[in-house]
């Protein structure tokens, strides 16, 4: 059995209005940095508000290029996602993001609130001139139905794919003494946040997106069902 339920609701911030000015041809930015589908629903509104001109987008994984997918079937596109790092982490793509010749290349970064410095420090370390807008916030949900979450806290392996899906998760578990199942998380990133906050058990892919999260899903219910055989036995 499969349960879904949102864990969190976004906060827009002033700073996510002040996007669209800095996309307009007399302030071109050499680099749109977005590491998070919400980033990138923030960034496609400003993007069309202020005319759809042509930038270049780094993401840092497929599951944050997804958000462009319907965008990139459009004909006579000006928007391009350009880059993508070897490895989808924010420090990873730090490292990677190209930079020709010596100019002072700049970066737009459209971010969370709760999003850590990695990127901006790691660029700035490397010569780029990064404006961070920090334009939405993460907040848990405070209502949730009782029938669902008591679904969720019995199932075996919890599903989690962003460091504020595992903050809220804490928040709701945080009255319980002994939760202790296992948690998949979809990339190395939101695992450390896991594991920081206490939870056991937690699996996560090498390399983050969609296609290794299912996997750790599966690992995790694998050894699961094996310890329940044992247990039995």
């Amino acid at each position: 059995m499969q349960i879904g339920s949102p864990l969190f609701y976004m906060n827009f911030y002033w700073e996510s209005f002040m996007i669209d000015p800095f996309l307009f041809p007399d302030t071109p930015f050499d680099w749109i940095v977005i590491t998070s589908p919400e980033a990138g629903s923030v960034f496609l509104d400003a993007w069309k508000a202020a005319g759809k001109p042509k930038v270049r987008i780094g993401v840092v994984g497929s599951g944050t290029a997804s958000i462009f997918h319907d965008i990139l079937q459009l004909p006579d596109q000006s928007l391009e996602i350009a880059f993508s790092p070897s490895k989808a982490t924010g420090k990873i793509l730090a490292l990677e993001l190209p930079k020709y010749g010596h100019k002072n290349f700049t970066v737009l970064y459209p971010a969370s609130v709760k999003a850590g410095n990695e990127i901006e420090e790691g660029l700035s370390g490397r010569g780029f001139e990064v404006m961070r807008l920090n334009t939405y916030n993460t907040v848990p949900i405070q209502d949730v139905d009782q029938m669902v979450l008591k679904q969720a806290l019995s199932a075996p392996v919890v599903a989690v794919a962003s460091p504020s899906a595992v903050r809220a998760w804490i928040y709701l578990i945080s009255k319980l003494e002994n939760w202790d199942h296992s948690v998949a998380c979809i990339g190395e990133t939101t695992a450390l946040v896991a594991k920081r906050l206490g939870l056991k058990n937690v699996y996560y892919p090498t390399n983050p997106g969609f296609e290794g999260w299912v996997d750790s899903i599966l690992e995790a219910l694998r050894i699961h069902d094996e310890l329940q055989k044992a247990l039995v036995c």
